[in-house]
């Protein structure tokens, strides 16, 4: 069997969640099924941080074009390669697929249809446009969550259910699950200029982040005595100009430190570090940094809405989305109530033995190939 496998999003300079899913489904589809071909095209090169594992059975198709490079050369070579299977990890669809090929499709989240304002006039066009036929024309689609099959059915009552499979994301234990090594607390501290307990957040900066009103419930925090520092480790994505000015204007500017861009050993030890965890995002398709946080040990604080109860189950503290206040509440109350902590943490261990990648791999594979 020939299986096709749009692996663009791998050359990308910037890692988020949906690049992450790519890169670990390939780290395992070549050992869980060594009787087929894996077609994996891409446009340039590979981000070093993503690249795939080299298994026999992965044919790496490097296929540059500068324009429409879905719909025109990576079109043209499935015409020309005729895999049985496409699975397409983003959105983005061919409008024109061998006959013959069955095309499989994840659908990530649909944030641009609560948050429309969040997103770039052209961006979301885009979005409207390559989900509408990403959803029409596959024969398959991959829900990430209960949550995005949910929003699915709803923006799109067309659809039947039977058309969607629910395949949860994993995490990487190599890098999260790994007991503390002090030398490496003290290093990366010192990289980033950490002096006291921290507050991370990991992810992408854009406005269904959040972050404004974490920011806030810092501020809150920093006025009421609590001697701690707010980490944003994560790299500009668009319309993040709010994000910074909100940190040029806070009195406590000083004690917010943005990582930028990070590669993923930095990372696991920036998380292992943490005094809590927080995700207040308005919307997740998943939310895989919820998962590395407990793996990590870290009590976690999440915003009450989407995904993010479906994946922090009850080894999170919950807090109102649109309250900076209760926000700070709950942070306060980690930090303070150790007891609270260690239970979040213990529940957290739990919790993630519901999620590997290896399982969504195996889940994945066996969904193309049905």
């Amino acid at each position: 069997m020939k299986i096709a496998i749009q692996a663009a999003d791998l050359d990308a300079a910037r890692i988020d969640g949906t690049r992450v899913y790519i890169l670990n489904l390939l780290k395992y589809f070549g050992i869980l099924d060594q009787t087929s071909d894996f077609l994996i095209y891409h446009k340039n090169k590979f981000n070093p941080e993503l690249t795939p594992p080299a298994f026999t059975n992965y044919k790496i198709r490097k296929i540059p074009f500068p324009y429409l490079w879905t719909q025109t050369r990576f079109c043209w070579n499935l015409r020309k390669d005729q895999p049985d299977i496409l699975w397409m990890p983003m959105h983005n669809i061919p409008i024109f697929t061998p006959k013959r090929t069955k095309t499989f499709v994840t659908i990530h989240d649909l944030a641009f249809k609560y948050y429309p304002e969040y997103f770039p006039r052209g961006d979301l066009m885009k979005l409207n446009i390559l989900i509408n036929l990403a959803i029409k024309r596959s024969d398959k689609i991959i829900a990430v969550s209960e949550s995005t099959k949910r929003d699915i059915l709803k923006f799109y009552p067309e659809v039947s259910p039977d058309k969607i499979r629910v395949i949860y994301h994993g995490f990487d234990e190599d890098f999260y699950n790994q007991k503390r090594d002090p030398e490496a607390d003290v290093s990366i501290k010192r990289e980033f200029g950490l002096s006291q307990k921290y507050i991370l957040y990991t992810g992408a900066l854009q406005p269904r982040k959040n972050l404004i009103r974490l920011i806030e419930a810092f501020d809150i925090l920093k006025r009421d005595g609590q001697n701690i520092q707010l980490v944003l480790a994560g790299e500009k994505a668009w319309m993040y100009e709010e994000i910074f000015d909100k940190i040029e204007k806070s009195p406590n500017k000083k004690d917010i430190i943005n990582t930028g861009g990070i590669g993923f050993r930095e990372l696991s030890r920036l998380m292992r570090g943490a005094s809590v965890f927080v995700f207040p995002s308005l919307y997740e398709g998943f939310g895989i940094p919820v998962l590395e946080a407990m793996a990590s040990r870290v009590p976690v604080v999440l915003a009450r809405n989407s995904s993010l109860i479906e994946v922090g189950g009850e080894a999170a503290l919950y807090f109102e989305t649109e309250s900076s206040r209760d926000l700070a509440s709950k942070i306060r109350k980690v930090l303070e109530d150790k007891e609270l902590s260690r239970e979040l943490i213990i529940r957290g261990s739990e919790q993630i033995k519901k999620f590997s990648w290896e399982k969504c791999a195996r889940e994945t594979l066996n969904y193309l190939k049905s």
